[in-house]
């Protein structure tokens, strides 16, 4: 072992007893048995925040023993639409462009979602609007489109 290794090894245990990372804290807290843990790595609310020491494989494991009507009957609200999210899932399922909660109205838009428009034929102009109009005419002019026979392939 070098001099350098020996060191190194001799620095890191230092840091590791006085200011450990927070993956640190975590495994230490949690090879100890406890529920949560102070962290003392953040400079401004420097062991004011607790952590819990269960992962989140753990907890979606736990979560899916119980099913959300099982969740809600313990009073865990993490899978259940709020009163506003269920008033916006049922105007938008009604195809209803705003909804009122509480007195306030609000839209059943999406974030990045435009609204529908209804279609509108382009404006055309010249020579095609002409060949158009032709086409849909009267069947009392000549050249309408019952004469022609497109009539019968249209129905």
């Amino acid at each position: 072992m070098s001099i350098m290794k020996k060191i190194r090894d001799k620095a890191d245990k230092v840091r590791k007893k006085y200011i450990p990372t927070f993956g640190e804290q975590h495994s230490k807290a949690k090879s100890e048995g406890k529920k949560t843990f102070k962290s003392t790595r953040d400079d401004t609310k420097k062991g004011n925040l607790e952590y819990s020491t269960e992962t989140k494989a753990e907890r979606s494991k736990a979560q899916k023993r119980m099913s959300n009507r099982e969740r809600a009957r313990v009073g865990d609200k993490s899978k259940q639409l709020s009163e506003k999210g269920a008033a916006f899932k049922l105007a938008k399922k009604m195809g209803k462009d705003t909804f009122t909660h509480k007195g306030k109205k609000y839209t059943t838009l999406l974030k990045g979602e435009k609204k529908k428009k209804l279609l509108q034929m382009p404006e055309l102009s010249g020579k095609t609007s002409t060949k158009i109009k032709k086409i849909i005419r009267s069947p009392k002019r000549n050249g309408g489109i019952a004469l022609r026979g497109y009539g019968k392939a249209m129905r």
